[in-house]
């Protein structure tokens, strides 16, 4: 074979290898940086979810009237199951309460951003010095969503191929294998586990929150009502509409005998201080009784998410347990502590 053919068969080859290689990254799109959708993206990884989502408001129309912030908890809640809302999920894995005025501000920055308001699930271990200290941002996301050739250069990448590839191969079990799956329609879904992996899953996240989150290290942050403030202030044209994330009653149970209610009861009147009231779900009930509804105790399953959201936005829906969610307002939060004492009294 000649210089020249051997030459033309390496640049032939590479060509081939790149097409396949930006073919297969765009059709399965891991990070979010296109707007199309395909079967294969039923079952797509979470790999980085400031990222990811970031991209998804960067790179397609939005639409949306309503934002709803959190933690990986608020991530299994459907964002099509709040009534009368037009809302995109922006929950991410590990959102501290410091982060929360960046996300509203990118959101607000899109084209056709209407915004009316914020949906935001509070999580009581993240009110805590160790876990609201940090001067976090989705700043750094949005640089490199904005970045020149960003979303090309996705599709160049030998990860991006990498989390394609797990992808397709997810899809086609069409069923969650990950612990954390979106659709291509931003909704998430959990991996289903047996009654017995969940309550040893159950027990050992238990373990963790009494070790470092609601044992010795914990303390309460003199500081959080200001920093939940901050995004208020910064937007008095939205609606705001807090919540708080209902975790199993095993796991609150270990939270009074670490001594922590006294921290919670604080929280939840700085809640009500800033936003009004807030929707609180984080107490003895019919749903969070259940261990089966969690897959650690700690995370709920989206059937969960699903009655937070009809709670907040379709109360009188016959089908809600009646027990599971309360809006709590100044006027009502002596009583409301007094009857979560009272259930979990009846706990122990």
């Amino acid at each position: 074979m000649s210089y020249k053919k051997w030459t033309l068969s390496v640049i032939g080859i590479t060509a081939l290898f790149l097409s396949l290689l930006i073919g297969f990254n765009f059709v399965m799109d891991p990070m979010w940086t296109f707007n199309h959708r395909t079967h294969y993206q039923n079952a797509q990884m979470a790999i980085d979810e400031r990222q990811q989502k970031t991209n998804w408001l960067t790179f397609r129309p939005f639409h949306y009237d309503t934002l709803l912030l959190g933690s990986s908890r608020s991530t299994y809640i459907d964002q099509h199951k709040f009534k009368g809302f037009h809302t995109f999920n922006f929950a991410v894995s590990n959102m501290s309460v410091r982060e929360y005025d960046s996300f509203v501000r990118y959101a607000k920055q899109q084209d056709q951003a209407k915004l009316q308001r914020v949906v935001i699930g509070l999580d009581f271990f993240k009110s805590s010095v160790n876990e609201s200290t940090a001067p976090l941002s989705l700043d750094g996301n949005v640089v490199r969503a904005n970045a020149p050739f960003y979303r090309y250069k996705t599709l160049l990448s030998l990860d991006t191929f990498e989390y394609a590839r797990k992808n397709f191969k997810a899809a086609l079990k069409d069923k969650p294998i990950f612990e954390r799956s979106y659709d291509n329609y931003n909704v998430a879904s959990a991996v289903s586990y047996s009654d017995k992996v969940k309550q040893v899953r159950t027990k050992d996240k238990i373990k963790k929150f009494r070790e470092v989150f609601y044992g010795p290290t914990y303390q309460y942050n003199d500081k959080y009502k200001a920093i939940i403030e901050r995004v208020k202030v910064n937007n008095p044209d939205l609606e705001f509409i807090p919540f708080t994330t209902p975790i199993s009653t095993e796991l609150m149970q270990a939270l009074v005998e670490e001594g922590r209610f006294d921290d919670y009861e604080r929280w939840l009147r700085d809640v009500i201080s800033v936003y009004g009231g807030v929707y609180n779900f984080m107490y003895p009930n019919t749903v969070t009784n259940n261990y089966k509804n969690y897959f650690d105790g700690h995370h709920f399953y989206p059937q969960v998410g699903d009655y937070i959201a009809e709670r907040i936005t379709d109360p009188t829906n016959k089908e809600l347990p009646k027990d599971f969610g309360e809006y709590v307002t100044a006027d009502t939060i002596d009583e409301h502590l007094k009857h979560v004492k009272e259930l979990l009294n009846k706990q122990k």
